[in-house]
């Protein structure tokens, strides 16, 4: 918890002197989407609200719209903590990425440079990230990623919704015991999806991106498989 709490009080710096539970949720959704909170985590309230510089009022409307956006529990007289999502949570995620994501491509055709720009730059990063081995930065760049593809909607609130969903997203990595075998394969499907998009072969783009979501969907639910 040390090393969160030192990445915390770097983060107080984004707050200000009007800071405020949203931003403060902002921060730990980030936390969560980077891979710096795990399934089951307890996050202690005393060490994050000083390591933030918040009330621990903020805090806890801060942990309460986490746990509406299913990122955070709370446990009777134990605790906030981050969730440990299931195969079925796994099941919905992919269920909205394929409406999600699978509008976004079909649309690339109307990109604007920025989105192209953030695409390209994420998929770079997973190409650095793995020549050096740290498969939690190919994670991260990957959710990057698919933040970008989803941008392709041009829609805040796709935006938003995608924001939350790769949070979740995230969770459910930590499933998998052997990182690299789960990312190395993506990041050059990652790659051979920009191409087409950048290619304007939008259908194309859609049906790449339909096998991408189910091949990704089968490793994690294989994840969650009981063994034996």
């Amino acid at each position: 918890m040390r090393d969160v709490v030192a990445r915390l009080e770097h983060d107080r710096l984004r707050l200000g002197r009007s800071s405020t539970a949203e931003w403060v949720a902002d921060i730990l959704r980030e936390r969560i989407t980077e891979g710096v909170f795990w399934p089951g985590m307890q996050l202690l309230e005393g060490e994050i609200s000083e390591a933030l510089d918040v009330s621990r009022n903020t805090l806890r409307e801060a942990f309460r719209l986490l746990g509406h956006e299913r990122l955070l529990e709370h446990r009777l007289n134990k605790g906030v903590f981050v969730r440990i999502l299931s195969a079925a949570d796994v099941a919905d995620l992919y269920r909205v990425r394929r409406v999600i994501e699978g509008a976004a491509v079909r649309r690339s055709r109307e990109a604007s440079a920025e989105t192209l720009a953030a695409i390209r730059e994420a998929v770079a990063d997973a190409e650095r990230a793995a020549v050096a081995g740290d498969w939690q930065a190919v994670g991260t760049a990957n959710i990057r990623f698919h933040q970008a593809l989803a941008a392709l909607n041009a829609s805040p609130r796709l935006d938003e919704a995608m924001r939350q969903l790769l949070a979740e997203l995230r969770l459910v990595f930590h499933v998998m015991k052997n990182p690299r075998e789960f990312h190395e394969p993506f990041v050059e499907r990652n790659r051979e999806l920009l191409e087409l998009v950048e290619a304007g072969k939008a259908e194309e783009a859609g049906r790449y991106l339909e096998a991408y979501l189910d091949h990704a969907e089968q490793l994690l639910l294989r994840a969650y498989a009981p063994k034996g």
